[in-house]
């Protein structure tokens, strides 16, 4: 059992919650039981190391048991190294090191999750906010989009704070990084899909939807959480779209006002 939280593999792995750590070593860092078993579950095999504490893995059986499915051991470590480990206050005795698995755009847009080509997808233009991040792939995640994609300077997809919010979504979903947003419309359009920019003078989504706006394949492109999308990157959608606000707020979440677009695609082209 690894008891030393000064130990130099504990080091190494509390390292991960940094981004340089995780450049250097194409790693990062899973926290939690929930995190811990979608990887098993979906991929394995990038798992290279996981830790827990007896009494995790013995309240959590199924993960021990998908573990040793797949072929990935599992090492005890006590409650004050995993601690240690962790990013999080609470990491509820599971922590694991896995390898980082970027998706090129080409490849996310390949095909479509139910269908021989994507039918929504949704672009991210210089998201900062790791916790709206990891809620929109986890919303895209719910609502059976195909891909996102992180244009600009979003905040980096393996940030701890980014994949504790997209509660295993990460592994269900093609995340592309890295691209720039000239290149990501391009590739969108270059699958069929319409663009529609979320911005607050737009038409209403209501709207939008109810003159069937909504029912093409679509690309929707979102901003920055304080600035929103420029006059300029507006310009390049093929419409925009805002969603209203009936009440006396001033504004709403990012990732609140991309949950409200990304599902009103998916209910009318579900209809």
């Amino acid at each position: 059992m690894l008891d030393n939280p000064r130990a130099s593999r504990v080091k190494a792995v509390a390292q991960l919650s940094q981004k340089g750590a995780r450049s250097e070593t194409g790693l990062f860092l899973l926290e939690g039981p929930q995190a811990v078993a979608e990887a098993l579950a979906y991929r394995p095999e990038l798992v290279v190391e996981l830790y827990a504490t007896p009494t995790a893995l013995e309240r959590y059986t199924d993960i021990g048991d998908t573990a040793v499915l797949a072929g990935v051991d599992v090492e005890f470590a006590t409650e004050s190294v995993i601690e240690a480990m962790a990013d999080t206050v609470t990491p509820q005795g599971f922590i694991a090191v896995v390898h980082q698995f970027p998706t090129a755009l080409k490849h996310a847009l390949s095909v479509g999750r139910e269908h021989a080509s994507p039918r929504l997808v949704v672009i991210l233009e210089e998201v900062r906010d790791p916790g709206n991040l990891g809620t929109i792939i986890r919303v895209a995640d719910s609502a059976g989009a195909d891909a996102v994609i992180l244009t600009g300077r979003s905040v980096d997809l393996y940030n701890p704070k980014v994949v504790r919010s997209t509660t295993g979504s990460l592994f269900h979903i093609p995340v592309v990084m890295d691209v720039e947003l000239d290149a990501a419309l391009a590739a969108v359009r270059g699958a069929g899909l319409q663009v529609l920019a979320a911005d607050m003078h737009g038409t209403p989504v209501p709207t939008v939807r109810a003159s069937g706006g909504l029912d093409a394949p679509t690309a929707w492109l979102f901003g920055n959480e304080a600035r929103g999308l420029s006059p300029e990157h507006v310009a390049l959608a093929d419409a925009s779209v805002a969603v209203p606000i009936y009440g006396d707020a001033e504004s709403m979440n990012l990732a609140t006002a991309a949950s409200v677009c990304i599902y009103e695609s998916a209910f009318a082209q579900r209809a």
